[in-house]
C-alpha cells in the first residue's frame, strides 16, 4: 500500500516544518513581474493533490517573499510570471539557505520570465547550471506515469517542453518547467478555455511534481 505523503513528508522534513501546517507558498520576488499571474492556479492543485495523492494541504496558498525567512515554512514554494525579476544580496543569499535546508522551487515559466530567472538562480547557486531531467526521471514515474515528459498546455515559440532542474549534493532543489505552462493548465477552465484533457494532463505534472518535492531523500 502507498504510503501517506504526509508520513513522508513529516519523516524528510521534520527539521524544517515540524511544528508547522502544511501549506505551499507562490513566492513574491521584486524587479517588476506579476509573480501574482494564474491565481486560480495553486489552490486548483491543491485540491487535486488532496483528491489524488493522500495528502491534507491546506485549501488555500500562501504568498511568501524570497528574503522572508517565513520561507522556511513552506516545503514547497511556486514561481510564476510573465516578466522581470530581481533577487538582492540578502534574498539569494535566503533562498539557497531555504533549497540547501530541504526546501523545493518550482519555477514555472508562464512565458517571459526565462531569460530573467536564469541569471537570478545564478545569484543563488552561481556553482550550479539547470540541466535537463530525461524521461525516465522519477518525477515523471510517481503517482501518474509521464513516459513523455511534461505536457505542452500553450504553444508559445514552437519549443518543446522541458523539465530542467538545479541539482545540489544529489538532490533536486529547483524544477523548472519551461515551455510547458503547466500554471496556466491549473487554472479554471473558464479562464483559457483550455480541453479538459489538457488541463487534467497538467494536474497530473503538477502532482507527481508534488510527490517528487515532497518524497526525495
Amino acid at each position: 500500500m502507498r504510503k501517506s505523503l504526509l508520513l513522508i513528508l513529516a519523516l524528510a522534513c521534520a527539521p524544517l516544518w515540524a511544528n508547522a501546517q502544511i501549506k505551499i507558498a507562490k513566492l513574491k520576488y521584486n524587479g517588476g513581474g506579476d509573480w501574482y499571474a494564474n491565481k486560480t492556479a495553486l489552490p486548483n492543485l491543491i485540491r487535486f493533490c488532496n483528491e489524488n495523492l493522500n495528502t491534507d494541504l491546506e485549501p488555500a496558498e500562501d504568498f511568501v517573499e524570497v528574503g522572508s525567512p517565513e520561507i522556511a515554512r513552506y516545503p514547497y514554494v511556486y514561481m510564476t510570471g510573465h516578466g522581470n525579476v530581481v533577487f538582492s544580496d540578502q534574498e539569494a543569499s535566503n533562498l539557497r539557505k531555504y533549497l540547501t535546508s530541504g526546501g523545493f522551487l518550482h519555477i514555472d515559466d508562464n512565458y517571459g520570465l526565462d531569460k530573467f530567472i536564469r541569471l537570478e538562480m545564478k545569484k543563488v547557486f552561481p556553482e550550479l547550471e539547470f540541466v535537463e531531467l530525461p524521461f525516465d526521471h522519477p518525477v515523471f514515474k510517481q503517482r501518474f506515469n509521464m513516459p513523455e515528459g511534461l505536457p505542452k498546455v500553450h504553444e508559445h515559440d514552437g519549443k518543446r517542453p522541458q523539465a530542467l532542474a538545479l541539482i545540489h549534493e544529489g538532490k533536486v532543489v529547483c524544477f523548472y518547467s519551461f515551455e510547458s505552462d503547466l500554471g496556466n493548465g491549473w487554472e479554471d477552465q473558464s479562464i483559457h478555455n483550455d480541453p479538459e484533457t489538457v488541463r487534467l494532463a497538467a494536474l497530473k505534472a503538477g502532482a507527481n511534481i508534488i510527490e517528487f518535492a515532497f518524497s526525495q531523500p
